[in-house]
């Protein structure tokens, strides 16, 4: 009883979204139906299958056939046949289960006290179907994957070998105990898992992971269980004449947005003017840099004014994507002379200490001669140095921002 409750408690949250459904116009009756061909394995699960070797058990074919429909984007039904041949175990003695095969007694883990039971299940199945991709992105055509949930109940009938060797005929029905037998019809519930890669418009490729609870499973007779009954199988699916979606047939759809050519003009706007500013900001720096590299800093005669200062956050030694612009401009300048240069790294010592001002000396000087010569400027052309004093344009606390630095200067 707890398998069926849980059970019903999964089938309930894979159809749970469905309420959603109500969003969206049901199509017309004529319109995205299809057909789905599958086989796999399956294994049984019952506490007496696990006497038998696993890959024996996994070895058991298994074939369905739907034809189906999808009445909106998420919701769908199909209905169809399955076949399934069960494999597992039973006591060596329990001649009146379904199946009974003494001549499987190798495939036993435990040989000498259990038998194998054969049989085969044809019968008839429906799911629901919830396209659980379009509901939580959206729908679109043409996508390449999908991932289907259902859940759908089946009935079958049962079919065994008369003779427990295997050498019988194969006849309709189960064990006639005198008593309960006759299991010749049980049913099952199951969900699961449908993957689906579209290979075209009107062809998919499917992987289906199913768990099916079997009813009846006969261990021996009159021991009814529900039975566990995973399977793994893949298939193709092959849609009729309409395949897709349009406003008219999902007018809530979240793939039909209201038109954004506005929005992407304004923003291509924003991104010109930026892109000019940037261009307007380059030719500045281009100009401050012709003029120091002819002049001399007015406020300190006698002193030629560093060919650039690269500035760092407090405490950190990595060049900042600002800061980087300004290397990139230093390193076209470089490409341009023949000058050799020497940077310095400095800290303030208005914060932190002298064993963490020396490190970020030496690393913001080291990071900036790096990504110069990555830029293709000589590392022969580049001298280092560090400061442990202030740097002299700070004249206090309040500036130590501006002693964060790696000057560069040209050798003279």
């Amino acid at each position: 009883m707890k398998k069926i409750t849980l059970l019903a408690c999964a089938c309930a949250l894979f159809l749970a979204p469905a309420a959603n459904a109500q969003e969206y116009t049901f199509n017309r009756m004529q319109d995205n139906w299809f057909v789905q061909a599958e086989g796999g394995v399956g294994v049984m699960m019952s506490y007496r299958d696990a006497k038998m070797k696993l890959g024996k058990r996994f070895m058991a074919p298994k074939a369905n056939l739907f034809i189906g429909k999808w009445f909106s984007p998420l919701l769908g039904v199909r209905i169809g046949g399955h076949f399934e041949q069960m494999k597992g175990a039973t006591d060596m003695n329990n001649i009146n289960a379904i199946g009974y095969r003494r001549d499987m007694a190798d495939q036993m883990k435990d040989g000498p006290d259990y038998a194998g039971q054969l049989f085969n299940r044809i019968g008839v199945t429906g799911d629901v179907l919830f396209n659980v991709t379009n509901w939580i992105c959206g729908y679109k055509p043409g996508r390449f994957y999908n991932a289907v949930v259902y859940a759908g109940a089946s009935t079958s009938w049962n079919f065994y070998n008369d003779k427990a060797d295997g050498s019988g005929s194969w006849k309709y029905g189960g064990a006639n105990n005198g008593k309960e037998g006759w299991h010749d019809r049980n049913f099952a519930l199951q969900a699961g898992l449908l993957n689906s890669f579209a290979l075209g418009k009107h062809v998919d490729l499917l992987l289906d992971l199913r768990f099916d609870m079997i009813q009846e499973h006969i261990d021996a007779w009159g021991h009814k269980t529900w039975n566990e009954y995973p399977s793994v199988m893949l298939g193709f699916a092959y849609k009729f004449g309409k395949t897709e979606w349009d406003e008219a047939d999902c007018p809530a759809c979240p793939d039909c947005p209201p038109d954004l050519t506005a929005q992407l003009e304004q923003l291509r706007t924003k991104l010109a003017d930026a892109n000019a500013k940037i261009r307007n900001l380059e030719q500045q720096l281009n100009d401050c840099l012709n003029w120091k590299k002819n002049h001399v800093c007015p406020d300190k005669p006698g002193k030629e004014a560093p060919l650039a200062t690269i500035y760092y956050p407090r405490g950190k030694s990595y060049i900042t994507p600002v800061q980087m612009e300004v290397v990139d401009a230093v390193a076209d300048v470089m490409n341009n002379e023949n000058d050799n240069y020497k940077l310095t790294g400095w800290a303030d010592n208005y914060t932190g200490n002298d064993e963490i001002n020396i490190k970020l000396r030496h690393d913001r000087v080291a990071g900036v001669k790096k990504a110069l010569e990555d830029k293709g400027i000589s590392g022969s052309r580049l001298s280092t140095e560090t400061n442990n004093a202030n740097h002299p344009d700070v004249y206090g606390a309040q500036s130590a921002p501006l002693g964060r630095c790696v000057t560069i200067v040209r050798n003279k």
